[in-house]
């Protein structure tokens, strides 16, 4: 009998009575001032950069309407009197940007990985994060608090084959890394150009022609076909990409097939850390069904 995945704390309409959705606070929740010099941002922010003139705009706005939203906070776990921010830093960002010394917040008892969760999910939701800062953000949940990524797409409300298509992402070099995170390369291309051993240098190659993702796709799969065989394997090679990249959709990891004489060949497929072996082990390894 399968078990539902472990599901991480309350939920974010759970903490905040879907106070962080709209302007309207539900009945029963408390929202207080709280002044700005006692707060503290999110250690578990997983956004890394904030517009400046978004930030400028919104702090215009609480100038003249004050802030519709209130932000959660939590009883900072180390300094007593403290708060930390849980969900809502822009808004946070931009009331000290006003000048003002005191924001409305809800105060909730949360621990570090309900902390984790709702600043990724809050950022999730207003799709303020770019491919790489949500990497980032998935990665420091499996790897700091030893989530799986079955139950961190339950916690996310995300496949966890997207989880996996995600994180490989950080297997890019720095360079690859930057453009996604500037927006000059989309999800797409990245996780296209990952299947190449070099992705590196057919970046140039990808912004300067315009390609599309699918075009994208179809120029890693000639360049693998030219290191392997050469030309004349090219339909084949091409195949095999599209079978490693089918693999790696529903695995959620980086696949690598290869193949010998009379059809004999391997299928590797890569991980990280031993969360990510014991993920891949769980989804290769199904437990009989009990007899009754």
């Amino acid at each position: 009998m399968s078990k539902a995945p472990p599901r991480l704390g309350r939920g974010l309409s759970a903490l905040l009575g879907d106070a962080s959705l709209r302007p309207n606070v539900e009945p029963g929740v408390m929202v207080v001032k709280t002044p700005v010099d006692q707060i503290d941002a999110n250690p578990f922010q997983p956004r890394s950069e904030f517009d400046q003139a978004e930030l400028q705009s919104l702090a215009d706005s609480i100038r003249t309407q004050g802030l519709l939203q209130p932000i959660l906070i939590r009883p900072h776990p180390s300094a007593i009197g403290r708060y930390q921010i849980v969900a809502g830093e822009r808004r946070f960002r931009a009331s000290v940007l006003a000048g003002v010394t005191e924001i409305p917040s809800i105060l909730r008892e949360t621990n570090d990985n309900d902390a984790a969760v709702l600043a990724l999910v809050e950022n999730l939701q207003r799709q303020d994060l770019n491919p790489m800062e949500e990497a980032e953000g998935y990665q420091r949940l499996l790897h700091d608090f030893g989530l799986t990524h079955e139950s961190l797409g339950y916690a996310v409300s995300k496949s966890r084959a997207h989880i996996g298509n995600v994180v490989r992402l950080l297997k890019l070099p720095d360079p690859v890394k930057q453009k996604v995170r500037a927006g000059a390369l989309s999800f797409g291309h990245a996780r296209a150009l990952i299947a190449y051993p070099q992705p590196e240098a057919l970046v140039d190659q990808v912004l300067k022609r315009g390609l599309s993702v699918r075009q994208t796709e179809q120029l890693v799969a000639r360049k693998v076909s030219e290191r392997t065989n050469g030309p004349k394997s090219k339909a084949k090679h091409v195949d095999l990409v599209d079978m490693e990249r089918r693999i790696a959709d529903a695995t959620g990891y980086r696949v690598t097939i290869t193949t010998g004489r009379g059809g004999s060949g391997e299928v590797r497929i890569a991980f990280s850390d031993l969360y990510q072996l014991e993920d891949i082990v769980d989804r290769l390894v199904r437990e009989p069904a009990l007899q009754s």
